[in-house]
């Protein structure tokens, strides 16, 4: 047994659940006359919707398919040799689920390790070694394909991507040492760091020719079979490839600088992965792949064995997992059919709601308004971002005319709600105007519509309690901008039913949304914790704490704004408007501050201006400020402001606002954008010390989003 055999099955005993990868060897003639070639296929199952991963039995195979094409290659029985995928899917990766379990660095060296050992035969072989990018590629996925001699891509791949740094690894078997030598570091960068650090934001296969990490290009439906004409024609010569001259220059620190400058503006030095992946690609820069694949080894081992990537990983999990089996969503049987929608309002708000259920649904979906004017614009709004689809190439003219006829606007909610099945209102944010609103609606609307609410913090069981059937009323609240953030936090009313809150998932399922259950509590989960986090920062600004000196506070938590941009992208005015809510209900922790009061009756937008292209503290608002004499370090501050919302969190899970933390770190996830690295906000609270501190405990149980005892 080889070294290397040795090193994968000891690991293999740590993942005991891995779902095993197959590596199949077939041979065929290549077109053209150009010889005996072998073909390797990753599959980990008929399943085509599963993804392919790989652990350390799936490299093992690996391995040992190497092992029979290296003696075939060496015998000059076959002139190449090829990787591929299972239908759609080429490979996505380490197995996560055996990473996190790993309690020693030993264990964790040997996982990097053996990818390396593995992976670097590809490249050894005695003949060209071909990857053909058929599906979905990412990590380890990718990595495979890189150190072959030559990759092509579908024109169909929907997602390839090496996503280390944002759950908080590096690319550990060879990403950041051969991408930067293929494409130059500044490209590499972009792949590795931007993007990842940009929500994981994946490529398509036309990017990945368009980088140069793939050397040529071909159409899903026939993809193999073009790719092996064109690997027939590289061997006998016809077809020479010829990549870019890498600047190994000035140019290659400039790219690493640039990353270095991107992590900060991300995280903050909060979060270790950006930096060694940054550290290993400076290094790259002299060519040595063998100094390059140690420092994999070592960033690999010391990052799996830290806090950042158990918190990564229970982030994912969470989206991936729990995001799409809500906890305590009702039987989805008792769901009722939707196949018409109507919105109350016309503003921008109800606009982009009309604009998603029509682009998700497909159904018809009509606007209401107090006059023509206001409907016209709305549904003008829903026109005009369809034409903007159609610009992009993303529907085609068919699909544009077809949803622009679907949607309508009319002022007389009779007409348009006799036949709807579910009535959404995005109006003022003042109950006694949604209660008028629920009022009307009802008794036009059938008798089994739902009837939902996009309140972001008022009582929805107070808003149905005037209606004959309050049963009926549920919150369905939306995070902006619509389209992009994922939350939608389902409120259950007192007298909220099994079959309209069963509706209610079932459509936001449809809309493609991450749903979560929430308990009927003023300003539900999201904006109580962003209110209390957001409340605790302007009280020590109005005690005399300076704005820069509250802002930087809370950098080391790698939010993706501070907070004083946060408040002005939300507006001040709703900021204000849910912080007097709030204060209401709870008026010994919620403050309304008299400073944010001062900024939005001065009609002021936000606490800054951007005339130097930078935030500064705007002068008419400098002006306005009213401080104590109580001046806070960072560290203060800082403290304070986690306190504070540590507290916060404690109380909801006593009240039962969601059924576990694991809900709380999702809608901060999902619908305010908070860091995968920190696992949203209870793994931080945790390792920091602060859970123990304010509530006598932590918020998970050790090893959930931790290193196992």
């Amino acid at each position: 047994m080889s070294t290397t055999a040795e090193l994968l099955k000891g690991a293999a005993e740590l993942f005991p659940g891995e779902v095993v990868t197959q590596a199949h060897v077939r041979h065929f003639d290549l077109p053209l006359g150009a010889g005996r070639f072998a073909l390797i296929t990753l599959d980990n199952g008929h399943d085509h919707t599963k993804p392919t991963t790989l652990g350390p039995q799936s490299l093992a195979n690996i391995d040992a398919a190497i092992d029979q094409v290296e003696k075939e290659a060496a015998d000059g029985e076959i002139i190449g040799v090829g990787v591929t995928g299972k239908p759609f899917i080429f490979a996505v990766g380490a197995d996560l689920k055996g990473v996190e379990l790993l309690k020693r660095h030993e264990d964790a060296l040997a996982i990097g390790k053996g990818g390396h050992d593995v992976f670097k035969r590809l490249s050894q072989l005695a003949v060209p070694t071909f990857a053909y990018y058929n599906g979905a590629a990412m990590g380890g996925g990718v990595e495979v394909g890189l150190h072959c001699t030559y990759r092509t891509v579908s024109a169909a791949l929907p997602a390839f991507s090496l996503p280390e740094v944002f759950l908080g690894l590096v690319p550990g078997w060879g990403g950041c040492t051969l991408l930067p030598n293929l494409i130059g570091a500044d490209k590499a960068v972009s792949v590795i760091i931007e993007n990842s650090l940009n929500q994981n934001k994946q490529l398509k296969g036309a990017q990945v020719y368009e980088l140069g990490i793939a050397d040529a290009i071909f159409e899903g439906a026939d993809f193999l079979e073009q790719s092996l004409i064109w690997t027939a024609a590289v061997l006998k010569g016809e077809i020479i490839v010829e990549r870019e001259v890498i600047d190994r220059g000035e140019a290659w620190d400039e790219a690493v600088a640039k990353g270095r400058f991107i992590a900060d503006s991300k995280v903050h030095g909060a979060a270790p992965a950006a930096y060694r992946a940054l550290d290993i690609i400076a290094a790259a820069k002299n060519g040595d792949l063998q100094q390059g694949y140690d420092a994999e080894d070592q960033a690999l081992a010391d990052l799996i064995m830290g806090g950042e990537l158990r918190s990564g990983i229970y982030a994912f999990n969470l989206v991936q997992k729990r995001g799409k089996r809500p906890a305590g969503a009702p039987d989805k049987n008792l769901a009722r059919p939707v196949t018409k929608v109507g919105v109350v309002g016309a503003g921008l708000m109800a606009s982009q709601l009309a604009l998603l259920f029509l682009r998700r649904l497909e159904v018809p979906v009509v606007l209401t308004d107090i006059d023509q004017e206001r409907v016209d614009k709305g549904v003008g709004y829903v026109h005009a971002e369809i034409d903007k689809l159609l610009g992009k190439g993303r529907i085609n003219q068919d699909k544009a005319n077809r949803l622009k006829a679907l949607v309508t606007g009319v002022l007389d909610k009779a007409e348009g709600f006799a036949d709807a099945d579910f009535v959404i209102e995005a109006v003022f944010e003042e109950m006694g105007v949604k209660q008028q609103v629920f009022a009307e609606v009802e008794a036009v609307a059938p008798a089994h519509a739902i009837l939902a609410t996009n309140t972001s913090s008022l009582s929805v069981t107070e808003m149905a309690s005037k209606l004959k059937h309050p049963e009926r009323v549920v919150g369905f609240h939306f995070f902006n901008p619509v389209a992009i953030l994922p939350l939608l936090e389902i409120v259950r009313g007192e007298q909220t039913d099994d079959a309209s809150l069963a509706t209610a998932f079932g459509v936001a399922k449809k809309l493609k949304k991450t749903a979560v259950l929430v308990k009927d509590a003023p300003a539900f989960v999201v904006n109580r914790i962003l209110t209390r986090f957001m409340g605790e920062i302007q009280n020590v600004i109005d005690e005399g704490t300076p704005v820069e000196v509250a802002e930087k506070a809370v950098e080391p938590l790698g939010l993706p704004m501070s907070p004083l941009v946060l408040l002005e992208l939300v507006g001040p005015a709703i900021g204000l408007h849910v912080s007097e809510t709030l204060n209401k209900a709870f008026p010994d922790r919620f403050t309304v501050s008299p400073n944010l009061k001062a900024v939005v009756e001065a009609g002021k937008r936000g606490f800054y201006v951007y005339d130097s292209g930078k935030p500064e503290l705007d002068p008419e608002v400098a002006a306005l400020l009213k401080q104590g004499d109580t001046v806070l370090t960072e560290e203060q501050v800082r403290a304070r402001v986690l306190d504070a919302v540590a507290q916060e969190i404690g109380l909801m899970l006593d009240e039962g606002v969601v059924a576990e933390a694991q809900d709380i770190d999702l809608c901060l996830i999902t619908g305010a954008g908070w860091p995968f690295h920190l696992g949203g906000i209870t793994p931080y609270l945790d390792r920091e010390g602060v859970s123990e501190r304010v509530n006598g405990k932590t918020f998970l149980e050790p090893g959930v989003a931790s290193v196992p005892a």
